[in-house]
């Protein structure tokens, strides 16, 4: 193992999020050869060389965009028409962000939180489920995943902020759904999503703003969780709010719709298919 990837790896086990630049391509002269590669560190640290110059100086500045939105990217440029470099060759960059999994924290073990959990699990996630009652809490009932049998009141206070972190209450108690919101909304995170029925979510709003709660914070929950997609068995509820995860993890800010609603000019007409309703033969739900 080259140096390189030793402290690739030593930043992985560190749970450090470094950014992977890769030459992938190289045209006429260039400083570096395809496969050079530099790790970046959010601070600007770098470890390798892909070529120094404002060329490295660049692929710097991706990575870190890299590191701060979560996607990978490619760069390419002509070294001179563009960077005025006088190697008169032209270069491209892999750049992947690398890190530790992102965590799930799931605070309630009940019905809709072990399908969810496991749906988590298969989307990558580092999932932790907290609930105090240690037979919900059970690990026949969420294979690999971490529990904490403890107040989740007290986990939540000394959980680490982390932007990269998702959230989930979905307790068996709505009062300690509002205790666990009011702890969890003032801080960062990836995504908070609160499960309950309107009725309930309005409830919670109008407490929290009379216990003087910056109304501002509200709109950083998501509530009632998941997507609209009718769902009312637990696995469907599941299967609703990974899709909402899914939506926040890949950035997708467009109203979400079947992919067959979207013009496709093979299939002639208006181009969108018109697949069959629910049995009843009325009009599918949102």
């Amino acid at each position: 193992m080259n140096e390189l990837w030793r402290v690739l790896l030593a930043a992985s086990d560190a749970g450090e999020h470094v950014a992977l630049a890769t030459v992938i391509g190289v045209d006429g002269s260039a400083p570096r050869a395809a496969g050079a590669r530099m790790i970046v560190w959010p601070d600007g640290r770098i470890h390798g060389t892909i070529g120094g110059g404002n060329f490295e100086h660049q692929v710097t500045h991706e990575a870190l965009a890299a590191l701060r939105d979560g996607r990978p990217r490619r760069y390419a440029v002509h070294l001179t028409r563009d960077l005025g470099m006088c190697c008169g060759g032209a270069m491209e960059v892999y750049i992947e962000p690398l890190g530790p999994r992102e965590r799930m924290i799931v605070f309630g073990a009940g019905h809709v939180a072990r399908p969810t959990a496991s749906i988590a699990r298969e989307l990558g996630f580092d999932v932790t489920v907290v609930d105090e009652r240690e037979d919900q809490a059970d690990p026949a009932r969420f294979p690999g995943v971490t529990l904490v049998t403890e107040d989740p009141r007290r986990f939540a206070r000394r959980l680490e902020t982390d932007a990269r972190t998702y959230i989930l209450i979905v307790t068996h108690d709505h009062a300690l759904d509002q205790d666990l919101l009011e702890l969890l909304l003032p801080r960062t995170w990836a995504w908070l999503g609160l499960i309950g029925s309107r009725a309930k979510v309005a409830k919670f709003f109008i407490r929290l703003r009379a216990a003087g709660v910056d109304e501002s914070l509200f709109a950083r929950v998501s509530a009632p969780v998941g997507l609209d997609l009718g769902a009312e068995t637990p696995e469907e509820i599941a299967v609703a709010i990974a899709a909402e995860v899914v939506r926040v993890r890949r950035g997708v800010i467009r109203v979400p719709s079947p992919l067959s609603a979207i013009p496709l000019p093979a299939r002639g007409g208006d181009e969108v298919a018109h697949p069959p309703g629910p049995a009843s033969g009325g009009a599918p739900r949102r």
